[in-house]
């Protein structure tokens, strides 16, 4: 079965239904997703709108890619240091 993404405004509209009384049962037969997906879903982005939500995915790809910046900048300046510290 091919998997389904979701869309970030169509997450918080299925959370909010939740918070409004929509059994967590129905609003996941609606969907067609389990139930624990729904779980998951509410404990990652509970509280949050969709712009927020947004937001943060764009500041977590920001934080991936600066770590691997910094993981490389490192490497780089580690072997610089073993091959200075090597006598010819």
């Amino acid at each position: 079965m091919k998997a389904k993404r979701f869309s970030v405004e169509q997450i918080v509209a299925a959370i909010k239904q939740q918070e409004t009384g929509l059994s967590v049962a129905e609003i996941s037969r609606k969907l067609g997703i389990a139930e624990g997906t729904f779980y998951a879903w509410k404990k990652k982005y509970s509280g949050l709108e969709s712009d927020q939500v947004r937001e943060l995915k764009q500041l977590r790809e920001e934080n991936e890619r600066l770590k691997r910046v910094v993981a490389d900048l490192t490497l780089d300046k580690v072997m610089l240091q073993d091959l200075n510290s090597r006598k010819w």
